[in-house]
């Protein structure tokens, strides 16, 4: 090996402006305005118009993520169910009482209408006050 073949491990840097070949220093970035001085847009900035948070907001309605319990009312106990029978989820959506998300979000049972019957309504059923009071009246019982 001879001094010249030795080459040396450090680069030479570049004094080319521009990204090279035929289109010169702007580098197909247009002359002049935002883009064409190198500074980084925010990537949510939208030209001035309101942004996609701004807009959703002014969007009516809101939908809660979190999902609401199917209620059923005593009236509809009362209907479906002969005395002395236990109430779940499951007797409930074969009697179409309530639809299939009642299952993963949960039943409560409303005072709303009267009850004549002892019913027995199972852990997965939470139920209000004045519905407690009217099952347990009728000698019926409310699992906790």
């Amino acid at each position: 090996m001879q001094a010249h073949e030795l080459k040396s491990s450090a680069r030479k840097k570049s004094k080319k402006i521009g990204r090279g070949g035929k289109r010169g220093t702007t580098s197909g970035r247009g002359t002049k305005g935002q883009g064409a001085h190198g500074k980084k847009k925010d990537p949510l900035f939208e030209g001035g118009r309101s942004t996609l948070t701004e807009r959703l907001k002014k969007v009516r309605g809101f939908k809660s993520p979190v999902v609401k319990k199917a209620t059923v009312t005593l009236a509809l106990l009362e209907k479906h169910f002969e005395a002395g029978a236990t109430v779940t989820v499951e007797e409930l959506l074969l009697k179409r009482a309530v639809t299939k998300n009642a299952k993963r979000a949960g039943v409560k049972v409303v005072a709303t209408g009267t009850l004549s019957k002892a019913l027995i309504l199972s852990k997965g059923i939470t139920c209000s006050a004045g519905a407690k009071e009217s099952i347990e009246k009728q000698g019926g019982k409310v699992a906790e």
